[in-house]
């Protein structure tokens, strides 16, 4: 089951009820491509819900996306981010275990803050191709991270300095860095980026995670 709602995008196992998860979608905007990808969250159990940053607009270029994410309002975004995991919670279907957060790129930098902002809640955390350098002594979550080899948008150091914070902090943490890749490698309707192994790969990781998690 799925729909839209004002909020954004939700999707749900069509019996029973899963762990909740969050996605924070790309700077390209809540477009097809995070909808399904939250569809096939719901096909392996979870209760999925999307909130949309940008109000149903979309990218299509790296000059658009730019141009939507320079118009966000921090408090804007924390506001409705936040608003997004009590809809989430108070979804029936979600189960009382802790929830989990993914985040592309711009979302991945939501994500690991929204695990500090409520560290009660949050239990797994997947980000793709983002970092957001913080003290995650606070946090009661375990990380999962998908990286690119060749990433002009976020640098191997980057990645390195997230995992540091995440040790110091005695977080569970495991990153993976996929040869031969670009940013945006896990989404499919990004031609010139898309990597369907590695993408297969990432996705089957994810999965094992959030069930491993947040069982």
């Amino acid at each position: 089951m799925e729909g839209k709602n004002k909020f954004g995008f939700s999707a749900k196992p069509s019996i029973g009820q899963g762990a909740g998860i969050l996605v924070l979608h790309a700077w390209w905007g809540l477009n097809n491509f995070f909808k399904d990808f939250c569809t096939r969250l719901a096909d392996e159990g979870f209760v999925v819900f999307a909130p949309d940053l940008y109000h149903g607009k979309v990218a299509t270029t790296i000059d658009e996306a730019k141009l939507l994410r320079s118009k966000l309002s921090s408090k804007q975004v924390e506001f409705e981010i936040l608003s997004g995991l009590n809809h989430l919670r108070s979804t029936p279907g979600v189960s009382k275990n802790p929830l989990g957060l993914i985040g592309f790129s711009l979302g991945a930098r939501w994500a690991c803050w929204l695990s500090l902002e409520k560290p009660d809640e949050v239990g797994a955390v997947t980000i793709f191709y983002g970092s957001k350098i913080m003290d995650y002594s606070n946090s009661n979550a375990a990380y999962l991270g998908h990286f690119a080899e060749n990433d002009e948008w976020q640098s191997i150091s980057g990645v390195r300095k997230l995992e540091k914070c995440l040790n110091i902090a005695n977080r569970p943490v495991t990153f993976y860095v996929y040869k031969g890749t670009g940013h945006w490698f896990f989404e499919k309707d990004r031609l010139d980026a898309y990597n369907p192994n590695a993408a297969e790969l990432a996705w089957n990781r994810t999965v094992e995670f959030l069930k491993t998690q947040l069982k």
